[in-house]
């Protein structure tokens, strides 16, 4: 049974999670049918989770598998809903297009009656400002007003047709006409209404210098250092005074980094599909855990959200499928009593360490069984490297800033949702900073370093697919189990611990 110090916590999370749902009935019941479909679909994806932790609050545990078929049915109805919401929208788009050619008609009328906006006060020359003009039509973009705007100009209007087809079609139309020297964005403006945003090439990104270069190597440089100290650390012995005990730490040390390198090559594979260029990336030293994880610059625009979607995942998704290999074979290996791979010693673990994940603790009490009720339990390496490894990834999915997660999030639902996220992890780690020193120091990276969101793809308006924000779903909830550990209470029912 829940001890009555955890029945709080998790009425909490679930009168939290019945609050986001009522909110979003309210907002969503002023569109129609629409507007219930796409709240509907936000009820698919809480689900899950709401009804992971509700049993929990009634005392029943739901083991991975469970929660993993929980999962795949709220993808299957997420997705059977998302195609009944298009059908519906492309019916609701038909009625609204004679609607909107009058509003225009009339829009161009009222604009001929008004002073034209003053040209002095764009950057972009007459003559490119008139090119640019001419890109637009009654059957792509139906422009009604120009703004200056930084080096180059917004215009205003209204959206004809898909917007993939309308970005295409107008980008292919600018670069016919002035080259390569100007970059067309679809955005939203804060009324949530499409405009077009033209800027000059020379704002791209621009590729790493050699100070940076040069700097990369300095903390990839230091991140070996680090990782071999916190290998040290859990071997009982300070690296840095026995550097002769090399031997030991290294196969562990390097364990890490084929983790930290299958996360990186994830990124760099999904870029090369893309032909997006990323920058070296920045590792993290950290001697906690080895490392952090890297920053990755992109050095060059994204095409749209789902590039972005798909670069952000690859990385997470591949240093996590390999940390859960070598988790669960280290777990077998540990209850087969082998010691291959690494070196020959097992690692002497207490029990509660397993209750410090609740993705590791189910994992191992499912492999290990009644082996957990010892109070100290004899673990392969590979165990330990499968654990940190998680750990990293799980770090960076946190939806915060440039942080994989952070981007995921903006991919899905957009900019303004990925700032609320970003705000909301800051304080939460700030909360949790106060009993655990490793959250403080994630923290200050991302306050530092990471809180800035991506900078907008070219085409910021369509959305990824459904089977993306499936995916993503999935990739927080294993965020989420990875990182919350598990109550002495739950421990107890799953049989870790005497």
């Amino acid at each position: 049974m829940l001890v009555s110090s955890e029945i709080p916590i998790i009425a909490t999370i679930v009168l939290v999670a019945f609050g986001i749902l009522g909110w979003g009935f309210y907002r969503a019941r002023p569109f129609g049918k629409l507007g219930i479909l796409a709240w509907l679909q936000s009820v698919v994806l809480i689900a899950p989770w709401l009804l992971f932790f509700g049993l929990f609050a009634a005392g029943i545990y739901v083991n991975i598998v469970g929660v993993l078929f929980l999962l795949v049915v709220s993808a299957a109805i997420y997705i059977a809903l998302g195609r009944q919401l298009r059908k519906l929208g492309q019916d609701a788009i038909l009625r609204q297009k004679a609607v909107q050619r009058l509003a225009d008609d009339a829009a161009q009328q009222e604009n001929e009656a008004l002073p034209q906006l003053k040209l002095e006060v764009l950057t972009i020359p007459e003559e490119d400002l008139n090119q640019i003009k001419g890109i637009f039509g009654i059957d792509t973009f139906f422009a009604t007003e120009t703004i200056a705007y930084q080096e180059g100009a917004i215009f205003k209007g209204n959206l004809r047709g898909d917007p993939d087809v309308v970005h295409n079609r107008l980008t292919a139309s600018l670069e016919e006409r002035l080259g390569d020297k100007y970059r067309l964005f679809l955005v939203e403006n804060p009324d949530e209404r499409p405009v077009i945003v033209v800027l000059p090439s020379r704002n791209d990104p621009r590729p790493m210098t050699l100070a940076q270069k040069v700097f990369a190597g300095v903390l990839l440089l230091a991140t070996i250092a680090t990782g071999l100290e916190a290998v040290g650390i859990l071997l009982n012995f300070d690296f840095f005074a026995n550097p002769s005990r090399f031997p030991e730490v290294l196969p562990i040390s390097a364990g890490i980094f084929v983790v930290l390198a299958a996360h990186e090559l994830g990124h760099w594979l999904l870029a090369r599909r893309h032909q997006v260029r990323l920058s070296l990336p920045f590792f993290l030293p950290a001697v906690q855990i080895g490392s952090f994880g890297a920053i990755t610059r992109f050095e060059s625009l994204l095409p749209d959200r789902k590039v972005l979607f798909d670069i952000a995942l690859a990385g997470p998704a591949a240093g996590g499928i390999v940390s859960i290999l070598m988790l669960v074979i280290g777990l077998l290996l540990s209850h087969e009593g082998i010691a291959l791979g690494f070196n020959n010693v097992t690692f002497q673990l207490p029990n509660q360490f397993f209750q410090g994940s609740i993705l590791v603790g189910t994992l191992a009490r499912v492999i290990l069984g009644s082996a957990l009720h010892s109070s100290v339990v004899a673990v392969h390496p590979l165990v330990i490297i499968g654990w940190l490894g998680l750990l990293i990834t799980a770090l960076n999915l946190m939806p915060a800033g440039q942080l994989d997660g952070g981007r995921i999030v903006q991919a899905i639902y957009g900019r303004k949702i990925a700032g609320r996220t970003t705000l909301a992890t800051l304080i939460l780690l700030g909360l949790v900073s106060l009993g655990n020193p490793l959250a403080m120091y994630w923290a200050i990276v991302i306050l530092f370093l990471q809180r800035d969101l991506e900078r907008p793809s070219l085409n910021e308006i369509t959305e990824p697919d459904d089977a993306r924000a499936a995916l993503a779903l999935l990739a927080l909830f294993l965020m989420i189990a990875t990182l919350l550990p598990l109550t002495p209470g739950l421990a107890g029912r799953l049989g870790i611990g005497s």
